[in-house]
């Protein structure tokens, strides 16, 4: 099992992509959770096999139908608190 942190900017605030990201994530297995940025940005850790971690960050490059996704960081995570499962948690 692996942590990652992912950033994501573009179009990806009011177009279903936190609700969508969580479905995706769900379908993989993984836990964490994923939420708005203030500046515009989604932000999300996730937890899980490295296969289905390369899977979630293809998945955020494709972004959900209504979104356009210009760059996705993608750095090593060590949480504190991983939650068991998915959440979306409110914005920061």
């Amino acid at each position: 099992m692996i942590a990652c942190h992912l950033r994501i900017t573009g179009r990806v605030q009011n177009v279903f992509y936190r609700n969508w990201f969580v479905e995706q994530a769900r379908a993989l297995g993984l836990d964490g959770w994923v939420r708005n940025r203030a500046d515009g940005s989604v932000e999300a850790v996730v937890r899980g096999s490295s296969e289905m971690i390369d899977a979630i960050v293809a998945k955020a490059r494709e972004g959900s139908p209504a979104s356009r996704v210009e760059h996705v960081h993608v750095s090593d995570a060590a949480p504190d608190e991983m939650p068991n499962g998915f959440a979306k948690r409110p914005t920061l």
